[in-house]
């Protein structure tokens, strides 16, 4: 009998210390992790344990004391736990709404979860937080705001209270602002109203601190909305053919697949993410003025700004695309100039841009010169308003030599016919952020360029 006790006792230990062992641990973590707290902080918390989770706790710890502010619990399975339970989130909100007596400083945010097994082991993430509780606040300038759809503006505005973030906010687009020259008390921002979007958007200044917690202003403002010419492009399989080995002559892109099938990859996803790529560029710029005058108009317009194209192929539909910029039509060997003095922060090849250059001319005001058969700058280089930066071309998906001209403001492409406009800079731009610069402008103005000769019928991308 003893034996029989004594055998089953020591089954037991050994299923009990086998359990122990298979039991596992959770793995925690937020992204973003949070940095700071405010009155109501949305927190989200990923947790991964293939036994599942029995309880999930949170807690705010600060000058010795503990809040707690989120608990959620499950059946407890200790036994017959689960063995491939997925990953899940919980979110919750973390701040004074949930702990009464935080103060504004220091404190640390942590999330503790118990696996749902024999052993119930806790594990636990920490994040040190900033507890911010005085709210931001703005008041946006008083002048009268006049926007082309598809074109740009300036508003000036004061932010107060407690701030980390500020710029306008147009529909599903969002501006940073510069400090204001000599009034460092003040921001700006330049923002475009995209083609896009509908003409029933009101942009709004807006500020946020660090905990998340915004507030936003309107300004006097109104659009001058604009219909978008929508035209045919005839496609064959000689031009397929042509623009598709131009943008990927190695046959890297969709190899084996049908020629139509490869030119769509490139006209669509392709094109959006060299456009996401030219975005990014907005990160590169200075907080100064560089360009000085009306930017300079070159060549015959082939193209408008967001010309919107219907692709057709043997009679039917097969693609739509908007085309953001204005094809400048060249000749052979032409020179590619700049269009206003500003410095080099891409000078290579750009997908559907071919070789292709983009020109910071400060306060994320950027010009984009694509199809260039030769480029003769790198980035870094500052370049003269008119400076030569290489030669005209058809590379990446150009039909026919020509210059792709475009520009953007933060990362948005907007219509350069303004910037084109010396009457429309001083009243829209200059005015209100250096009008100390109007004088200076109207001294140095010289007139640009004769637009070069078109030479042969080209076809446009």
């Amino acid at each position: 009998m003893k034996f029989i006790i004594g055998g089953a006792a020591l089954i037991v230990v050994v299923v009990l210390v086998a359990l122990a062992a298979m039991s596992g641990h959770t793995g925690l973590s937020a992204n973003p992790a949070p940095t700071a707290l405010g009155v109501s902080t949305p927190v989200k918390v990923e947790l991964a344990n293939p036994h599942g989770v029995r309880r999930v706790e949170a807690f705010i710890e600060q000058n010795g004391e503990r809040y707690q502010v989120l608990d959620r619990r499950t059946p407890a399975t200790r036994l017959f736990w689960h063995r491939h339970e997925t990953p899940f989130a919980v979110m919750f909100d973390a701040g004074k709404d949930k702990a009464p007596n935080l103060k504004e400083g220091a404190a640390r945010l942590v999330v503790e979860a118990v696996s749902n097994d024999f052993r119930g082991s806790t594990d636990r993430a920490a994040y040190d937080v900033k507890v911010v509780l005085a709210a931001p606040r703005v008041a946006a300038d008083g002048f009268q705001h006049y926007v082309n759809q598809g074109g740009m503006e300036l508003v000036t505005f004061t932010p107060g209270g407690s701030w980390n973030e500020a710029g306008v906010k147009v529909g599903k687009y969002t501006f940073r602002s510069f400090p204001l020259p000599g009034h460092p008390e003040e921001r700006f921002s330049m923002f475009g109203y995209p083609w896009d979007l509908p003409a029933d958007i009101t942009p709004v200044v807006y500020v946020r601190n660090a905990a998340g917690t915004e507030a936003t202003a309107h300004f006097w403002f109104k659009l001058f909305p604009k219909k978008f010419r929508v035209r045919d492009f005839e496609l064959d399989d000689a031009l397929m053919e042509k623009l598709v080995n131009s943008v990927d002559p190695s046959g890297q892109i969709l190899p084996g697949k049908p020629l139509l099938d490869r030119f769509l990859y490139i006209n669509g996803e392709l094109r959006r993410k060299n456009n996401q790529q030219m975005a990014d560029l907005r990160l590169k710029t200075e907080e100064k003025i560089l360009w000085h005058g009306p930017f300079i108009h070159w060549g015959k317009e082939e193209a408008d700004f967001a010309d919107t194209r219907n692709y057709m192929y043997h009679g039917k539909k097969v693609d739509q695309q908007t085309h953001l910029g204005f094809d400048l039509s060249d000749v052979i060997g032409g020179p590619v100039e700049a269009a206003n003095d500003g410095r080099v922060v891409w000078a290579s090849d750009l997908g559907i841009y071919g070789n292709c250059v983009v020109l910071d001319h400060g306060y994320g005001v950027q010009s984009i010169y694509g199809h260039m058969q030769r480029i003769d700058v790198k980035v870094g280089d500052m370049v003269s308003k008119g400076g030569k930066m290489g030669i005209a071309g058809q590379t990446g998906l150009a039909g026919g030599v020509h210059v792709h001209f475009s520009m953007q403001v933060d990362g948005v492409q907007t219509n350069p016919r303004e910037w084109w406009d010396e009457h429309w800079i001083k009243d829209r731009i200059l005015s209100k952020l250096a009008p100390e610069k109007i004088a200076e402008l109207s001294a140095s103005a010289a007139p640009a360029p004769a637009a070069r000769a078109k030479t042969g019928k080209k076809h446009r991308r």
